[in-house]
């Protein structure tokens, strides 16, 4: 049998890792340290909000909702991405903008309505509530800011494609997780 802290540390580490990879999709474009922990802070307050709604609502929704709740956040990356390379390929500047305002938003709650589902049977698991999202937002936001640096550095080497390499990452991100949760079964 599994301890609890293993418990806890597997899923908050199961859920940053989508974080990770949004934020080097959205890092590649750039981000200052204030944009990167605006954009942390934001990616795991969603996190833990997903996770506290899931709660609520309990099992018996989180069966009919939990099986649709990641793909429609993996179809939300996906336009996002779609949207950033249509724009690149036109060579205007992309002015959607993933670090405030209603990009912020919707990256983030995109990111985490597969935490919806998690949220869902997280007192099933046998993990206590408060510790379980706690160590999930600060695996989130670390996640977060070090894809966002990471993103960044891999921007700089191509910066004349930056927008469109952006939303590459963005659309193989949510492509590879819909997969991901589709052979799993979950």
């Amino acid at each position: 049998m599994l301890s609890s802290a293993f418990r806890v540390a597997l899923l908050a580490g199961s859920l940053a890792l989508d974080v990770f990879a949004v934020g080097v999709g959205v890092g590649i474009r750039g981000a200052s340290v204030a944009a990167r922990v605006r954009i942390g802070l934001a990616f795991a307050g969603a996190e833990v909000l997903m996770n506290v709604l899931g709660v609520a609502l309990g099992a018996a929704a989180g069966r009919v909702v939990g099986a649709v709740a990641g793909y429609l956040g993996f179809a939300a990356l996906i336009g996002v991405g779609l949207w950033m390379i249509v724009e690149a390929l036109r060579e205007r500047e992309v002015t959607f903008d993933l670090s405030r305002g209603w990009g912020l938003t919707l990256a983030s709650l995109s990111v985490s309505l597969d935490s919806l589902g998690v949220g869902f049977s997280i007192l099933y698991v046998g993990v206590p509530l408060v510790p379980t999202l706690i160590a999930i937002a600060l695996a989130s936001f670390t996640s977060t800011t070090l894809g966002l640096t990471f993103g960044r550095f891999l921007g700089r080497r191509a910066e004349s494609s930056a927008a469109l390499a952006a939303g590459a990452v963005l659309v193989a991100t949510g492509i590879l997780f819909a997969a991901l949760k589709f052979a799993g079964g979950r």
